[in-house]
């Protein structure tokens, strides 16, 4: 947020919008005094930047974590596992891997992997760390909520 000064201390602009401003001074030292609705302005001004820090922070996050290894999912995977669709059955159609493969890679019956996939089952943290393994992905990619 920038302020710049328009005149001799009492009117100030906050990129497009002026605010009037008043100074007193008080027994604690001198105080702005404005309108409520120029206050509130910059409340939700602090706001955005606040959220634009937050949103810095998790694209940070983001880009550390990719340039760890961790995967990029396309944008078709992500919305599916968006909408609740089951984790273990998008990720292994998005690496293109049938039951099968994932079942002998790692020693898990290919009707558990099916279950997993059906929601009959929820997997255990073992079950699942081994499928995140096969399927390069992190495993709290495979956690339901």
């Amino acid at each position: 947020m920038s302020l710049s000064l328009l005149a001799t201390g009492e009117r100030y602009t906050i990129e497009e919008d002026i605010m009037n401003v008043r100074f007193q001074k008080t027994a604690r030292g001198e105080v702005a005094i404005l309108p409520r609705k120029d206050y509130e302005a910059l409340v939700a001004r602090a706001a955005e930047v606040d959220e634009d820090k937050g949103t810095a922070r998790l694209v940070k996050l983001g880009r550390d974590a990719v340039a760890a290894g961790a995967p990029l999912l396309p944008k078709d995977v992500v919305d599916r596992l968006a909408n609740g669709d089951n984790p273990v059955r998008v990720l292994r159609e998005w690496r293109e891997k049938p039951q099968e493969y994932i079942s002998f890679k790692t020693g898990l019956s290919q009707g558990y992997i099916s279950d997993l996939e059906t929601g009959r089952r929820n997997g255990t943290a073992a079950a699942l760390r081994l499928i995140a393994d096969v399927l390069n992905v992190p495993l709290d990619l495979l956690v339901q909520d």
